[in-house]
């Protein structure tokens, strides 16, 4: 559970860390104390991850459960729905390229045959 809570707030900090990045890495010891606030996250001392876990991203987490939920299920659907659809549309694709190719050939056998002359049809030996 420690290192759930840990990741957890990793990963809201390095998706925050992408602008703030931008924004303030100007500042004087920005980098440091980066480095201080990672270390003070993963310390078992401070236990700073569970800390702003509890105190932060599990109250928002479960005031959002339902709205989580009805997204998670919608997007199952769109999910669904959208494999269905490409896969048809694939499958329409590889059908129309195998008819458009079995016609192509179709037709250069038949132009090639039209191109050989009756004569050139008889001198071929019965056998």
């Amino acid at each position: 559970v420690r290192w759930m809570m840990y990741w957890i707030v990793f990963a809201l900090f390095m998706a925050t860390e992408t602008f703030t990045d931008l924004l303030i890495s100007w500042c004087p010891f920005y980098y440091e104390v980066k480095m201080a606030f990672v270390l003070w996250l993963l310390s078992p001392y401070t236990r700073g991850a569970s800390l702003l876990y509890r105190r932060f991203v599990h109250p928002t987490l479960a005031r959002k459960e339902k709205d989580i939920d009805t997204f998670l299920v919608r997007t199952r659907q769109r999910g669904y729905e959208t494999m269905l659809h490409f896969g048809k549309r694939g499958l329409n694709l590889a059908a129309t390229a195998a008819v458009q190719a079995a016609a192509k050939s179709q037709g250069a056998l038949a132009g090639r045959l039209r191109s050989f002359s009756m004569q050139d049809l008889r001198s071929i030996p019965d056998e």
